[in-house]
């Protein structure tokens, strides 16, 4: 494996470590876990305690017609779906995990549009 793509993957674990080490979920505030590619986002709201999923929602979810849209538009489209989804299930906060993306771009707008729909964070 070339040296600086091992390096950025060791990179990316520790700052995703480093941001999880502070951020717990359990079933009444679970972790709102964002995973973004270059092509692909997605989310889902994960209790730690059980280590179940509780709730998820992406651009390669069956009912997401996201083809067509920007990433940024998509990001609000999922954020508002997994808003919706938590207040199905009940819950109304949550903890934010970014993983090692930083908190801009795509990621900011899907956690707007997610407290937009209601969830707290």
């Amino acid at each position: 494996m070339y040296q600086y793509l091992k390096k950025r993957r060791d990179l990316r674990k520790k700052r995703a470590l480093r941001v999880r080490k502070n951020v717990k979920g359990t079933a009444l505030k679970p972790r709102l876990s964002v995973f973004k590619s270059n092509k692909h986002l997605f989310a889902q709201l994960i209790d730690d305690v059980t280590g179940n999923t509780l709730v998820s929602y992406g651009t390669r979810s069956k009912d997401a017609a996201l083809a067509d849209k920007s990433k940024s538009d998509a990001a609000k489209v999922i954020g508002a779906k997994i808003g919706e989804l938590a207040k199905t299930n009940n819950i109304e906060t949550v903890v934010f995990d970014r993983g090692y993306s930083k908190y801009h771009g795509v990621i900011a707008h899907l956690a707007d549009a997610a407290r937009s729909a209601g969830l707290k964070f």
